[in-house]
């Protein structure tokens, strides 16, 4: 799939944004989803082209409890509302993802509902069960029923599902608590999703573990690079790049079979503006997020929004705010260091666009340090250089580079040095 490797996505967590009420209290119907069309040029201001939509589809409180797949949410909207979106979006050149929930469904879905009230029909057995005979639940959320994906009518139901939206207009999937769920299920139903949808693009949410084998047996495009994130955020925070530089080295082999999703923020984590104390280091973050991968930016992150996710009820609402009605209730009121981090995503993304092959590019270290990290970042198409220094000193770089972008970086006779906490991009000075 050849768009896949020009995409950048900008990861909106819709009820969120749009400031509707989580808790279940208030469900009035508001077409709050065309709230989103004017912010799809703010993405491609940001240089983005790709929409990454949260949960959509009808649920009782946060969007991850679904009671219907084939439905939109009345508190955004209804289906008319999300293919105007998708037009909109189509219209700007912009590529939509959906956040498929397949792993479980909410206590209010009708499969719990006849579950409950027929514990022997063919709907029950749709759903997991304990050893104890009870209904199986994802993770300790009592809310949240789990799937039986042993069952080829799930496979079924979310085969139909994903075909669906598909059919409407969506380019992508995000699958939702991708690593719970055998990758033979997905292996089951991937392929005739495809038979439909050959140029759909599927990222699986997997935190830990085989993300290759998990790709090659699931026959998904990728999966979420949670090694990299937190590579990054806790490399940067305790200033130990020996850390970074091994999730590098991970990220490298991964390429040999799959291009991974990465991302510095998502719904699900505290922001990176809040993981990285050291403002003066912020920058360092994403600079690694648009040198590989496939990049994605969540809402908020683009003008250095801090919030902490906290483990209790409603600890993800500081991560899951809602945006203003315009634009320009939010570019036009950022304070200095807001607006110099939305500049400089526009300056890296610039800077992504111009060297595409970077979506494959290996990353092989020349120096590292707790404090310093020079890497040679490169693929078929072009080769380039990136510095980090979290340290009081100046780092030395070496001859033959010049300068693409950077913070405090400084010509020292026929080489580049980079000042005390700043960074460099650099092209080579001859081919």
């Amino acid at each position: 799939m050849q768009w896949t490797e020009h995409v950048i996505w900008w990861h909106v967590y819709p009820l969120g944004f749009v400031g509707a009420d989580t808790t279940g209290g208030d469900r009035s119907p508001q077409p709050r989803l065309r709230r989103l069309v004017p912010w799809l040029d703010h993405l491609l201001a940001l240089g983005a082209n790709g929409l990454a939509l949260g949960p959509v589809f009808a649920s009782q409180t946060h969007g991850y409890d679904t009671t219907d797949h084939l439905a939109v949410d009345p508190r955004l909207g209804s289906t008319d509302d999300l293919v105007h979106l998708l037009d909109e979006a189509h219209r700007r050149g912009i590529r939509v993802m959906l956040d498929g929930v397949f792993n479980h469904v909410g206590r209010g879905h009708p499969l719990v509902e006849s579950a409950l009230a027929d514990p022997d029909g063919a709907e029950a057995a749709m759903l997991a069960r304990d050893d104890a005979g009870e209904l199986g639940v994802f993770e300790g959320h009592g809310g949240l029923v789990a799937l039986d994906h042993a069952n080829p009518a799930v496979a079924d139901l979310v085969t139909d599902v994903m075909t669906h939206w598909l059919d409407l207009g969506v380019d992508a999937w995000r699958l939702d608590a991708a690593y719970t769920v055998p990758t033979s299920f997905w292996a089951r139903v991937l392929p005739r999703v495809r038979e439909r949808h050959p140029e759909a693009y599927v990222v699986g949410e997997v935190l830990h573990g085989d993300y290759a084998t998990v790709v090659r047996e699931s026959g998904m495009d990728s999966v979420t690079q949670y090694e990299l994130w937190q590579g990054v955020w806790h490399a940067l925070q305790e200033v130990n790049l020996f850390e970074l530089d091994w999730a590098l080295q991970r990220h490298n082999g991964f390429l040999d079979s799959f291009v991974p999703y990465t991302f510095v923020g998502n719904h699900d984590v505290t922001r990176i503006a809040s993981q990285v104390d050291d403002e003066r280091h912020h920058p360092h973050a994403l600079v690694l997020l648009f040198l590989g991968g496939t990049p994605s930016v969540y809402h908020g992150d683009e003008v250095g929004l801090r919030a902490v996710k906290e483990e209790r009820f409603g600890g993800d609402d500081a991560i899951r705010p809602a945006y203003p009605e315009t634009v320009s209730e939010l570019v036009d009121h950022l304070d200095d260091e807001q607006a110099a981090t939305l500049a400089l995503h526009q300056q890296l993304i610039g800077l992504r666009r111009r060297h595409p092959w970077l979506h494959r590019a290996r990353s092989s270290t020349l120096a590292v340090a707790n404090a310093s990290l020079v890497l040679e970042v490169a693929a078929e198409g072009g080769r380039l250089l990136v510095a980090l220094n979290l340290s009081d000193d100046e780092l030395a770089l070496p001859t033959g580079w010049q300068a693409l972008a950077g913070r405090d970086e400084q010509r020292r006779g026929d080489a580049l040095a980079v000042g005390p906490h700043g960074w460099v991009v650099a092209e080579p000075t001859s081919p």
